[in-house]
């Protein structure tokens, strides 16, 4: 009786040289994010001269908000930190084929935790509270996260379905602990009270840049290197490029993708407890503005690729913080910026879409 296996490519050892056709491939990559941001532009830019607008006073209010000023630059880096957490939440799942839509949940519960700890907690010392607050956020979105997980595996519900439900979730959780637990009746929105300043994020620089920045570069580092780098990393891949080669040749693929989810609940726990011990301070209702969305979009413009998120969830942010400065001096929309940021994704799927049907046709 024979035995068929399936042949898995086994990737380059690093440090061994480029191979061929990397560099040609690398340099197409990039010509197409080059070519799908300026088509986006020069798209939106037709219909706000349509409306009535200058486009050059609108991508010019865009571009320079977050670099004419430090202030400028630190509300971009505030707002870079929960997008490139969540779209690495989104991203790391996706390599192996399984899709985290719950982030925003999981960014929610996972204030909610920190905001419990900091609260309840709020006379410890600054040593002991602040890893507390961040670590209660971490765990609380990936027990989160572990719940379509669990669902998943055990299961076979769709992921998908689990993490978009598990959202709504959230919202319900948020709003009875803002409203109800420990509600600040002063604020006039559902809010909660001041966690302790122990659990404060510390501020450096002028104008002040919280800690939680470099934290997430140091988080968004280790990503990288995990996911190139690594046995999990070379697993990850594996599932996701062929599950059933992958579980030909060892690798346990139910492990593999809920723990994929997990850490992707993590990293998105992680966001919601910086979010409140580095800029808001407590819960509040609302706090994840269109973090989900705008995360996914990073992930799939950056196509996956984790070493690419951190720089395309830096462009992003800038277009975020530049959409108020767009509506306030050249009378723009601020949704204008949304549709950029869809535009720019429709082209590099166009461009693949291209790319793909002129390799078959050269055969």
């Amino acid at each position: 009786m024979t035995t068929t296996t399936i042949p898995v490519q086994t990737p380059p050892k690093s440090g061994t040289g480029t191979s061929p056709g990397r560099g040609p491939a690398l340099a197409r990559q990039v010509a197409s994010y080059v070519v799908a941001v300026l088509m986006a532009f020069v798209v939106a830019g037709v219909v706000i001269a349509i409306l009535g607008h200058n486009p050059l006073d609108a991508y010019r209010a865009i571009v320079t908000t977050s670099f004419k000023s430090g202030f400028g630059f630190v509300e971009t880096m505030h707002k870079w930190v929960p997008l490139v957490l969540l779209a690495l939440a989104f991203t790391i799942p996706l390599a192996a084929g399984k899709y985290n839509i719950g982030g925003e949940g999981q960014l929610l519960v996972g204030a909610t935790a920190s905001t419990a700890a900091g609260i309840l907690l709020a006379d410890l010392p600054l040593p002991v509270l602040l890893p507390l607050v961040l670590v209660c956020g971490v765990l609380a979105g990936a027990v989160f996260a572990w719940i379509a997980a669990w669902l998943m595996d055990r299961f076979g519900i769709n992921e998908i379905l689990s993490t978009v439900l598990l959202n709504f979730v959230s919202f319900g959780i948020v709003d009875y602990v803002a409203s109800e637990v420990w509600s600040d009746p002063a604020a006039g929105h559902p809010t909660t009270i001041p966690i302790g300043d122990g659990g404060l994020l510390p501020l450096v620089g002028r104008p002040p840049m919280h800690l939680g920045v470099l934290l997430a570069v140091l988080v968004t580092a280790a990503v990288v290197v995990v996911m190139r780098r690594s046995v999990p990393g070379y697993e990850l891949r594996a599932v996701g490029a062929n599950a059933r080669a992958a579980q030909v040749h060892g690798i346990r693929i139910g492990r593999v993708a809920v723990g994929s989810l997990v850490v992707g609940g993590a990293l998105a726990g992680l966001a919601g407890a910086i979010e409140v011990a580095g800029v808001h301070g407590k819960l509040i209702e609302g706090m994840q503005s269109n973090y989900l969305l705008l995360g996914i979009i990073i992930g799939l413009i950056a196509r996956g690729n984790a070493l690419a998120v951190p720089f395309v969830a830096f462009g992003i942010a800038v277009l975020e913080v530049g959409s108020s400065a767009m509506q306030r001096s050249a009378g723009v929309p601020s949704e204008m910026v949304l549709i950029v940021e869809a535009l720019i994704l429709l082209f590099l799927l166009f461009s693949d879409v291209v790319g793909a049907r002129l390799g078959r046709s050269s055969r």
